[in-house]
């Protein structure tokens, strides 16, 4: 009898290396990142913390109150005793001296009378008694009206300096509060811009770190990158094995073989998660659209096989979950990626 011949097709032997070389380092890369401590590249220790120039902004705005004692002082220069602290002492000197004038030039005033009196031969009479009445009382109207105008003088100068008193506390209140809200505006400032500058370090620490975490996974991804296109596309080298012709024996049980095929065709097995899915065993392949993560579907049918249509991936683009078989053939892992390789006819 005619002898077996099995056709195989291997890639490329600089191919084939490629791939175990990228399997490798991607295996390595992920496995680096099962241990990662994430406090590494995130936390507060990558928060700037208030400058110096910040707190002693904050320390001063306690003492916004110095200002207080300047509005204690104006407000002691207001209410109806107020101007007592202001008046003058010796204002009643002053008023003593010109009631004393006063009476003097009053008691000139009297032998005027007398002699008018002897004038009209009325001295030591009524009618002059009645003259020096009316004229002493005119002259005591007129002291108290002196008097009333020299302390009501002293109470409106006293007044007016309260009053001077009061803005002239409230004017330095004011530019006590202004000056200190200036200098605690430029130190807030000020420490911002030294936050913001350590921030920004912080920021380029961690990102140096985040960087030397992750840079074997991207080293390797783009080393995969690199590699797929090749391997999808490179052709295949086909080798081809013979067999010697069955004995009977053999063929005895290549005829039970073919009944379980047929068995099997009629109660075929369940689809596994695992199934061969290199591009190089399929034929008419379609893309029918992407996965959620963004992963090819594809309808295809295998080659020298009549079994049907199905649908699933592209080995070659999805090398994460993909697994080189002993054929030489790569076949996925389903259970690593969201999309379900079913039968479709």
């Amino acid at each position: 009898m005619a002898e077996i011949t099995q056709t195989r097709q291997l890639p490329a032997e600089f191919i084939e290396a490629l791939g175990k070389t990228y399997g490798a380092q991607l295996t390595e890369a992920v496995g680096g990142l099962k241990g990662l401590d994430v406090s590494k590249i995130y936390g507060p220790q990558f928060v700037a913390p208030q400058s110096a120039l910040q707190t002693q902004a904050q320390q001063l705005g306690q003492g916004l109150g110095a200002y207080q004692p300047f509005l204690q002082a104006a407000q002691a220069a207001t209410g109806p005793t107020a101007y007592q602290q202001f008046m003058s002492p010796y204002q009643q000197d002053v008023i003593d001296t010109s009631l004393r004038q006063f009476d003097i030039q009053a008691q000139k005033g009297l032998p005027a009378l007398a002699a008018q009196a002897i004038g009209q031969g009325a001295y030591g009479g009524g009618r002059e008694g009645v003259q020096r009445a009316e004229y002493q009382t005119q002259s005591d109207l007129n002291r108290a009206l002196l008097q009333a105008q020299l302390q009501q003088q002293g109470f409106g100068q006293a007044q007016a300096l309260a009053s001077q008193q009061y803005n002239q506390q409230l004017g330095l209140a004011g530019q006590a509060q202004g000056l200190l809200g200036s200098q605690i505006s430029g130190l807030s400032a000020l420490g911002q811009q030294q936050q913001a500058q350590r921030q920004a370090e912080l920021e380029a620490q961690k990102q140096l770190e985040f960087q030397r975490i992750y840079q074997p996974l991207q080293t390797a991804q783009q080393y995969g990158a690199g590699i797929q296109p090749l391997i999808s596309g490179y052709p295949s080298a086909t080798t081809i094995q013979a067999t010697p012709s069955p004995t009977a024996l053999q063929t005895g049980l290549g005829s039970l073989a073919t009944l379980a095929g047929i068995y099997k065709t009629f109660n075929p097995s369940p689809l596994f998660n695992i199934n061969t899915s290199d591009i190089r065993a399929k034929e008419n392949i379609n893309l029918i659209g992407k996965s959620t993560s963004g992963i090819n579907i594809y309808t295809f049918k295998y080659k020298g096989n009549d079994n049907g249509i199905y649908k699933g991936v592209i080995a070659q683009e999805v090398p994460h979950a993909s697994i080189l078989d002993k054929n030489g053939f790569y076949k996925v892992d389903y259970s690593k990626i969201d999309v379900k390789f079913e039968k479709v006819s």
